[in-house]
């Protein structure tokens, strides 16, 4: 019966953080800024090239969004990821094609309230 409730509490969260991961690199291989949004922290840390800031959600939505105007995403590859021992953060590091440049692109997540969020977003020149 332990082992029962235990995956009952596991089980939720190993299934929810792939499918955000998922999400969120598809929404940046889109140059989705609004789905891509749905993931941010209140407040999320972004860094473009060399602007770097912490930006309230809706703020940073409309910096990514100027982002994908300026360089419109062709294609993604995912480099690594990974997650903290205790499963409270992941991160994942992409290659980001756009306008026939490639871009690094850093997302390091942090659990709350049982949601894996964007903590920060990195788009850096290849």
């Amino acid at each position: 019966m332990k082992s029962l409730l235990f995956l009952a509490f596991l089980l939720p969260s190993a299934l929810q953080s792939p499918a955000n991961l998922s999400a969120i690199t598809q929404a940046i291989s889109q140059g989705d800024a609004t789905t891509l949004g749905n993931y941010f922290d209140d407040s999320v840390e972004v860094s473009i090239l060399d602007k770097d800031d912490v930006y309230a959600k809706a703020d940073a939505i409309g910096v990514v969004r100027q982002f994908f105007s300026q360089h419109r995403p062709s294609g993604w590859s995912t480099v690594h990821k990974g997650a903290a021992r205790n499963n409270d953060s992941q991160y994942c590091i992409g290659n980001l094609s756009a306008n026939g440049q490639t871009f690094r692109v850093y997302i390091y997540m942090k659990e709350k309230n049982g949601r894996q969020l964007i903590q920060e977003l990195r788009f850096d020149r290849e």
